[in-house]
């Protein structure tokens, strides 16, 4: 795609990356450059605008960037500076922001609410690179949506009786791998959530329709067998809770969550 590359900020090594070269970057049956033209030429079908488009390109790009971004720490204090300023900077130029000093500022000493005050905090290199992750997971997730939203925009008709629209579902069961990271920890329970969704309004709530009708039927129990798990995360004072409680204490760690759990 003509001037998609300088417009981006970005190079031809996906490597150059580290959020989109954890996996296998090249598959010998697809060509990528091809793949690129046809989603360019998709989002003209689904009738985006020229800048609909280009902001959809800048924030895949800028998510790419803010995983370059790096600090280093300052010696044995709990603060840390910028290492590499490039990445920080490819992203003010693509989110227009004009100040990037002051963007990096943000992630080293932000501006936290303590009772009725604000004060500046100091952040370790640790603390800045999860702030980093959780700013480009998030720009992610509003990324998707809103892509989602743009499509729904030019599928739905409301003056057509059947509407075609496009939704996101996953009920593709549970996973363990030899790490399991938090994300991997969210995906299994809402895929479980969606299980259990799945299973009442399918079978469940149709026996009971069947059995209105009077329609001869044996009952068949597809059991709740991992509701009692599902409680565990989202009721109060559970795994989630519990973990949103902790990320509100400046000095919360793993350890203090582990005991938080323990205790319950």
């Amino acid at each position: 795609v003509e001037g998609l590359q300088d417009m981006c900020c970005l190079s031809t090594d996906p490597y150059d990356y580290f959020f989109v070269s954890q996996g296998k970057v090249k598959v010998d049956s697809i060509d990528d450059v091809e793949e690129l033209e046809f989603t360019d030429q998709a989002f003209d079908v689904l009738g985006f605008t020229p800048d609909e488009k280009q902001n959809a390109f800048k924030l895949t790009a800028t998510i790419m960037h803010l995983g370059e971004m790096t600090f280093k720490q300052k010696g044995r204090e709990e603060s840390c500076e910028m290492d590499d300023p490039i990445p920080g900077q490819n992203v003010c130029k693509l989110c227009g922001i004009e100040n990037w000093q002051l963007f990096y500022g943000n992630f080293i000493r932000p501006k936290i609410k303590v009772g009725t005050e604000w004060v500046y905090k100091g952040q370790n290199a640790d603390n800045c690179l999860s702030a980093v992750s959780a700013l480009a997971r998030s720009m992610y997730n509003r990324l998707f949506l809103w892509l989602v939203e743009l499509c729904n925009r030019t599928l739905i008709d409301p003056t057509m009786k059947k509407v075609n629209f496009i939704g996101v579902l996953d009920i593709a069961g549970f996973e363990i791998f030899e790490f399991n990271t938090f994300e991997q920890l969210c995906i299994n329970f809402v895929n479980e959530k969606l299980q259990q969704f799945f299973n009442h309004h399918m079978f469940v709530l149709e026996q009971e329709e069947y059995m209105r009708e009077g329609i001869e039927w044996v009952s068949v129990d597809f059991g709740m067998d991992l509701a009692a798990c599902i409680e565990l995360f989202e009721k109060p004072m559970g795994i989630l809770p519990i973990l949103e409680e902790e990320t509100i204490y400046p000095k919360a760690s793993d350890q203090t969550f582990e005991e938080k759990l323990k205790a319950r």
